[in-house]
């Protein structure tokens, strides 16, 4: 008999089951998904069709459609470019640092002050009603209607700019005009417009119309080293911002466009024109009847006598931010502050080259200068960090970042030096190519084998970068430029033997003052004291600073001088040659489209960086280093060495001048257009001046006195008090 019962299923029987009913059930319910997003697209598109439209306006939204596409994209581009800028905000930007700080220059003289000691923010409710309209009627009389951008205001302007054929009209706002000042340079670039432009609508998202208008007031600079319009009232008028009448008003609402132009103290007349056309935007712009301005036309304001007051700005900037990194450990912040700036020597700086600008500006198409001297020994003597403080406080000499073009070259030649080479060694100036690149000399030619005397005097492109390739490397040659002073950031590719790479003109005179120091450190300070209201001393340069240690040999510093003293003889610096005889060495440098011009040189006693250029970086009309920057150099220099004790540049044949050799370059090509030499004002004579100096070395060097038996009774016989007694 059959058993008919089921027999059990086997276990991979049951397993291939089970993927069957799995793999059907994944189709079946993929296929039914597909099949009901087809359903709904279809009822999607048929809803759609209503909305289609056909001619001219589906042209219409498909411009509109590229147009908003196009924005958005430009958006996240702007907003891209903008990133940096929101980084500022990140600090505490609303405070005012706690130093307050008065500065002298190296003989004891006040010559300006920095931090809180200018005048506190006064609020807004509490300043006179006619200080805020003329501000507004001359800045922004859309204020309190825009966002941070007027871009009706920006119309109006471009259309009576338009109309005049020049830049009459400003169209930034206030806001805008306060993003800058707070976190921002005066740099022309479309990068930093649109960094204002961002900055403003944040500054316009945080604070109210009140608290932007009062930081305007109060940190925007008003020429005369003031900063606010507190300060401004005080320096001006000697009163409170409080107190100011219309006329006052009107004057110091015209400041805000061009402090230094417009400054009362410096030039009345253009100050009170400028405060009449104050008085009629109140006027026209609905703010003020012409009845109410008229007694302020005929009274117009008066300012206290300040002609004699003249602050080295752009020095005492540099000098204040090195002051708050010094003492910034000390508990006290109010401070005197001892500077090693020599105001004789600054105003022949800064009239060497707005001198230099005024006559040869507009040939070179040149805007801007910058120049800084330094001591041999590293003293700060003169800052030069633009045209005009009051236009730009931007200061060129420390923070502009400019290619040095072939004032660069000496790095190279010091590493070749520093690696054995000397002024007679040859190398090859010929054709030569360094990974696809391929560098040529300014002529385009070449002279086949040189010395490096006559590469580096002769400015041979093709030179130094054969060195860096075949015997140097880039690395070592940044390397030896930190060390001599170079603090900017350098790029390390195949480019930079030429000056491609950014530097500032105080690394320029920092790490070139080595050559004249003997191959030391030049050791660069713009502080020699720091002292508190009690007398005692916080810091002092010469106590508390580690000395020069040597960067450069002899046989280096003495090679590199034979060679920089060849240049203004025989070279690129020939209108950088001193007068008298008196012997100099440095090296020119012009950068690429003839952006940038340079001459870097220094005697036994100076070390001088001069730079021309322009802020927007468009080229200048084949202006080289040996053109206006080696004549201002030469003027400024001139006028330094006259009156004092020459030294000696170290390393090179007859350093003094007792041959002939600088006079005759001087004189081989006079320039009759040039203007008069300046003369410095003689107090002492040379031998005089040598034998104060060492009569105070000795007294300073003598060992204090003790009492003896012929002072005790030297007392006595005066009967002198006990406690006026030598001890």
């Amino acid at each position: 008999m059959e058993d008919d019962s089921p027999k059990p299923e086997q276990p991979g029987r049951r397993k291939r089951h089970v993927l069957l009913r799995l793999d059907s059930w994944i189709d079946s319910t993929v296929w039914n998904a597909g099949f009901r997003l087809g359903e709904i697209w279809e009822e999607i598109t048929i809803f759609s069709r209503r909305f289609h439209v056909r001619g001219w306006k589906k042209a219409v939204f498909e411009l509109a459609g590229e147009g908003m596409n196009l924005g958005t994209a430009g958006f996240v581009l702007l907003l891209a470019l903008a990133l940096p800028a929101f980084e500022e905000t990140k600090g505490n930007w609303r405070a005012q640092s706690d130093f307050a700080v008065t500065f002298l220059d190296r003989y004891g003289n006040e010559i300006g002050h920095r931090g809180i000691i200018h005048e506190d923010s006064v609020p807004i409710d509490e300043l006179p009603d006619h200080l805020i309209k003329a501000v507004l009627a001359t800045e922004d009389r859309r204020f309190f209607s825009h966002f941070g951008i007027d871009f009706l205001g920006l119309a109006r302007a471009l259309n009576e700019n338009a109309r005049a054929g020049g830049v009459v009209q400003g169209g930034s706002t206030l806001t805008q005009q306060l993003a800058k000042n707070l976190f921002l340079t005066n740099e022309r670039t479309l990068e930093r417009k649109i960094k204002e432009a961002f900055l403003s609508l944040w500054l316009e998202a945080n604070l109210s119309k009140k608290e932007i208008l009062r930081l305007y007031l109060d940190r925007a600079y008003m020429g005369g080293g003031t900063f606010g319009a507190a300060a401004a009232a005080q320096f001006y008028f000697g009163k409170n911002i409080t107190d100011v009448n219309l006329a006052e008003s009107a004057m110091l609402a015209g400041l805000f466009k061009a402090p230094a132009r417009y400054a009362p103290h410096v030039n009345l007349p253009a100050a009170r024109g400028r405060a009449n056309e104050v008085l009629t935007n109140l006027v026209q712009g609905g703010l003020m009847t012409e009845g109410q301005v008229i007694a302020a036309r005929r009274n117009p304001a008066t300012v206290i006598d300040r002609k004699d007051k003249t602050a080295p700005d752009f020095f005492l900037d540099w000098a204040f931010d090195e002051v708050q990194r010094i003492a910034k450990p000390f508990a006290q912040h109010s401070l005197v502050v001892r500077t090693t700036i020599d105001m004789g020597l600054q105003a022949a700086a800064e009239e060497a080259v707005e001198s230099g600008l005024r006559q040869y500006g507009d040939s070179y198409r040149v805007k801007q200068g910058a120049l800084v001297m330094v001591e041999n020994g590293g003293a700060v003597r003169a800052m030069v960090g633009g045209r005009d403080y009051g236009e730009s406080q931007f200061n060129r000499a420390t923070r502009a970042l400019r290619q040095p073009g072939s004032s660069f070259k000496a790095y190279t030649y010091a590493a070749a030096m520093e690696a054995g080479m000397t002024p007679e060694t040859t190398i090859v100036d010929g054709p030569i190519s360094w990974g696809g690149w391929s560098p040529q000399n300014y002529g385009r030619s070449y002279a086949g084998r040189v010395t490096l005397m006559t590469a580096m005097a002769k400015s041979i492109n093709t030179v130094p970068v054969r060195l860096a390739k075949d015997k140097l490397g880039t690395k070592r040659i940044a390397a030896l430029a930190k060390e001599m002073g170079v603090e900017t950031p350098l790029r390390t590719d195949k480019t930079m033997p030429l000056g491609t790479t950014e530097v500032t003109v105080l690394d320029q005179a920092t790490a070139y003052a080595v050559f004249p120091a003997g191959g030391k450190l030049a050791r660069r300070h713009g502080i020699s004291q720091i002292i508190n209201y009690d007398g005692d001393i916080l810091y002092d340069f010469g106590r508390d600073e580690l000395p020069a240690r040597q960067i450069l040999s002899d046989q280096a510093t003495s090679s590199m001088n034979r060679i920089f003293v060849t240049i203004p003889v025989s070279g690129t610096a020939r209108r950088g040659a001193l007068d008298r005889g008196i012997v100099s060495g440095g090296k020119t440098g012009t950068t690429q489209a003839y952006r940038d011009a340079w001459y870097v040189g220094f005697t036994g006693n100076y070390t001088t960086a001069v730079w021309f250029g322009n802020d927007d970086y468009t080229s200048t009309n084949n202006m080289t280093g040996g053109s206006l920057p080696a004549m201002t150099f030469k003027r400024l220099m001139d006028y330094a060495h006259q009156g004092i004790e020459l030294r000696a540049i170290p390393g090179i044949e007859n350093p003094l001048p007792d041959g002939k050799q600088a006079t005759e370059v001087a004189q081989t090509n006079p320039d009759e257009s040039a203007l008069p030499a300046l003369v410095r004002p003689r107090s002492l004579s040379t031998d005089v001046t040598k034998l104060l100096k060492d009569v105070a070395r000795q007294f300073t060097e003598a060992k204090p006195l003790k009492s003896d038996g012929r002072v005790a009774a030297l007392d006595d016989a005066l009967d002198l008090p006990r406690a006026n007694r030598t001890e």
